[in-house]
């Protein structure tokens, strides 16, 4: 066990942590708060190529969300073959149903690793854990504009981080059209599902963030604004090849 708690400190916790305290000591004003927001920029840059594809598979599912439903309904006394007619509409419309949990799996060790460094990194003792190159700040101020301080919960960022990732959710989500016919069950349990990610989830984060350091709240703001502008550059309709006809003579 020591062994994987001793790699996984070596490959992410301490990488990250040396990151931000040189972006704590080179940015001007020597601000916390600012050193997050570049902090956290810098690491979804990274994941971008990752959270693109996940964002892409999310909202494809989404979309598709009406045939699953009707192939649900169609097939409803034969589970098995229910089972096949949606994994042959998944191959039809080229998709792949696991293509946006794939590349959170791979996100959510750096996740529990830039918790780690919000939570405990500000801490003396974890100065330890700097490289050679890096020098030790002493006391990190986590005051952010002379306003909040980050070692502390806000329940000002966490309200912001909710509603983010409301607006977030909000994006992927299918519209949804009234059956006059009634609501089927299939259709219940996807409405359903589809609530509770779009107004649960929010409310959960907002109780969460209410109680950690408001640092954690700063992160989850600035990273659900980036996956907002990364949705939006995806999802925009491209105007490319276009043709304006020739005028009348």
């Amino acid at each position: 066990m020591n062994f994987f708690i001793q790699a996984f400190n070596a490959i992410l916790y301490e990488p990250l942590l040396n990151g931000l305290v040189l972006l704590y000591q080179y940015l001007p004003g020597r601000d916390f708060g600012i050193a997050v927001i570049v902090f956290t920029i810098a690491v979804r840059l990274l994941l971008s190529p990752f959270m693109a594809s996940s964002i892409k598979s999310q909202k494809a599912i989404s979309e598709l969300q009406p045939k699953i439903q009707e192939v649900q309904q169609k097939f409803k006394s034969d589970k098995e073959k229910q089972a096949r007619e949606t994994m042959a509409l998944y191959q039809k419309e080229k998709i792949n149903p696991f293509g946006g949990c794939l590349p959170l799996l791979i996100q959510l060790p750096i996740l529990i690793a830039l918790y780690q460094v919000f939570w405990k990194g500000l801490r003396p003792e974890e100065m330890t854990r700097l490289y050679s190159f890096v020098l030790n700040p002493g006391i990190i101020n986590p005051v952010f504009l002379n306003i909040i301080d980050l070692g502390k919960a806000s329940l000002v960022l966490a309200v912001l981080a909710g509603i983010t990732q409301f607006i977030q959710v909000k994006m992927v989500s299918p519209k949804t059209k009234d059956n006059k016919a009634g609501k089927k069950q299939a259709g219940q349990f996807s409405d359903m599902m589809q609530k509770q990610m779009l107004y649960f989830f929010p409310i959960f984060t907002v109780f969460i963030l209410w109680k950690l350091p408001a640092a954690i709240g700063l992160y989850w703001t600035v990273n659900n604004l980036f996956s907002i502008g990364q949705q939006y550059l995806i999802f925009k309709p491209r105007r490319e090849n276009l043709t304006i006809p020739p005028k009348a003579e």
